[in-house]
């Protein structure tokens, strides 16, 4: 009786701990699947804040959370089962298809430094001519794209993994996400707001500073976010073609990026970070020449329509 009970426990125990060892991995996964898809992530953050622009400071955080609830269903009803399908059925399709979602990147990225350059708004519509569901609606169609790149490279990370680890990386990939990029998107269009409060509450005192402080910084800090926002775009898109290419055995891509990372590498400190700097530099030249490439053929087909 007591050596079937201790038996049964000790199966408990391995359970216990093959759980948590899953969980760890599915963690493990998930943080790393996120660290690859920071650069979209990132260019997601700084898209989306001009979505509320033009609206009333009472629609802001609303329209936010809409788009942030498309998002998600953007993610967990579309764009997982269909990443799981081709896991299954087609994993030669994931790198083709990061390559079409790289190509996008660069497009994007260089679509962005050509507009700088020129001092043109890409868009062309301010959100006062559009209703509050158009603008959802748009941001979600927006947001589809980057949330299938993000997912496609998750996936990515996870290429050859048990289904159910896969599922519930991609799961859990998909809720921090979004919780953190419309949460980061939700502080930073409220930012103006909580300093005119501090402002109106204490205007000559510290908290009144801190309050002018952040009204003051918000316009520089949205304008470096979407600088940095362009450039990671860049540098992820690139990054994907410069893999892909390794990955259908054109190593010559991958060769130049590590003599550039081998030629600014030394005993200094910070190298390791120079190297990473120089690797993504170069990741970034690449995505550059890939969109400005394709930049001419879209202005093309779009005149065609």
């Amino acid at each position: 009786m007591s050596s079937g009970l201790f038996a049964l426990l000790d199966d408990v125990v391995l359970i216990a701990k093959t759980a948590a060892a899953s969980a760890d991995d599915i963690a493990a996964a998930a943080a790393k699947a996120s660290a690859k898809s920071l650069g979209v992530v990132v260019d997601d953050a700084a898209v989306t804040p001009k979505y509320v622009v033009g609206f009333p400071a009472a629609r802001e955080l609303p329209i936010i959370k809409s788009i942030a609830w498309g998002s998600l269903k953007n993610k967990l009803l579309f764009i997982l089962p269909a990443a799981l399908i081709l896991s299954q059925f087609a994993p030669w399709a994931i790198t083709p298809l990061l390559i079409l979602g790289g190509l996008f990147l660069c497009f994007e990225g260089a679509e962005k430094v050509l507009e700088m350059l020129t001092h043109k708004d890409g868009d062309g519509t301010s959100a006062k001519t559009k209703t509050e569901q158009q603008t959802i609606a748009g941001a979600i169609r927006t947001d589809f794209i980057l949330s299938a790149e993000i997912m496609t490279l998750a996936l990515s990370t996870v290429n050859g993994e048990a289904f159910t680890t896969q599922a519930l990386t991609l799961l859990v990939v998909a809720f921090f996400v979004t919780f953190l990029v419309y949460g980061a998107v939700a502080i930073i269009v409220k930012a103006d707001d909580f300093g005119l409060h501090l402002l109106s509450r204490n205007p000559d005192g510290a908290l009144g500073g801190l309050g002018r402080g952040i009204i003051k910084t918000m316009p520089y800090f949205l304008t470096t976010l979407s600088f940095v926002g362009t450039l990671a775009m860049l540098w992820v898109g690139g990054g994907i073609l410069i893999h892909a290419a390794e990955h259908y055995n054109w190593h010559m891509p991958e060769e130049l990026m590590h003599a550039v990372q081998h030629t600014v590498a030394g005993d200094y400190p910070l190298s390791g970070l120079v190297q990473w700097l120089g690797g993504a530099a170069f990741a970034g030249v690449v995505g550059l020449i890939s969109g400005a490439c394709i930049v001419p053929i879209v202005s093309i087909f779009h005149r065609g329509h």
